[in-house]
């Protein structure tokens, strides 16, 4: 059973996720142990060398993670994420799909895939949350 009413009731909860609020995460779909977010690219976003900095993909997908877990079990928090970058942006959106591979008692593991709107694979990471 999901802990969100709605998609608009775990928007408004982690809202309280000041960075990635700020970082303009935006959860586009919520189920049952999966997630979609995206995140426009800005200014704000950029590296030194130009491109998406590594830290603003990584908060995306980390809002992904929290919000899938969270929506099968309130409290989760990440206690391990690995991310492979794979590629560098071309589009001016990125999109962060988690999806749960593994339920337990005490911790749960997801996959997030982060692409851009041009469908470019950015990202892929692997994430094990811990059930508070």
């Amino acid at each position: 059973m999901a802990n969100f009413k709605s998609v608009e009731d775990a928007r408004e909860y982690f809202n309280n996720d000041r960075y990635a609020a700020m970082s303009g995460v935006y959860i586009e779909e919520l189920g049952e142990g999966f997630s979609r977010c995206s995140m426009k690219i800005t200014d704000t976003h950029i590296n030194a060398a130009g491109g998406v900095m590594g830290g603003a993909i990584f908060t995306l997908a980390d809002l992904a993670l929290s919000a899938a877990a969270n929506n099968v079990h309130m409290p989760t928090v990440a206690q391990q994420v690995s991310c492979s970058f794979l590629s560098t942006v071309k589009g001016d959106t990125l999109f962060a799909e988690a999806k749960c591979k593994k339920d337990g008692r005490t911790t749960c593991v997801y996959t997030i895939e982060v692409k851009d709107n041009t469908g470019r694979d950015i990202a892929y990471l692997v994430g094990t949350g811990y059930k508070l």
